[in-house]
């Protein structure tokens, strides 16, 4: 399961969340800014309150910063469609320039 702990009006929590939507990625969401319990478990889980944070409790893995979350996603949890590759690296575009998750 993954559980992607954010912020709604975080631009990079929102960068996490389009590319998960692109490849069709379940998380579990939890917002810092809402709840006081998923708050809670960001501290106790990553020692720092910064968003967004993932948690692979399959793998054991807990990783902050929006490039290594969307790295991880695309690496570890490409659908297994007929698509190629190449066709499942969405491009993703925050305050209309070409972030890093952009191919071209």
């Amino acid at each position: 399961m993954l559980t992607l702990y954010y912020k709604p009006t975080c631009p990079f929590c929102q960068r996490v969340i389009q590319m998960a939507e692109n490849l069709k990625i379940e998380l579990e969401m939890k917002d810092v800014s809402e709840d006081e319990a998923a708050h809670t478990e960001l501290m106790e889980k990553g020692g720092k309150m910064q968003v967004p944070f993932l948690v692979d409790s399959e793998k054991g893995v807990s990783m902050y910063e929006s490039g290594d979350i969307i790295e991880y996603i695309r690496e570890n949890r490409l659908t297994t469609d007929n698509d190629n590759t190449e066709s499942a690296k969405p491009k993703i575009h925050v305050g209309g320039s070409t972030c890093e998750s952009c191919e071209g």
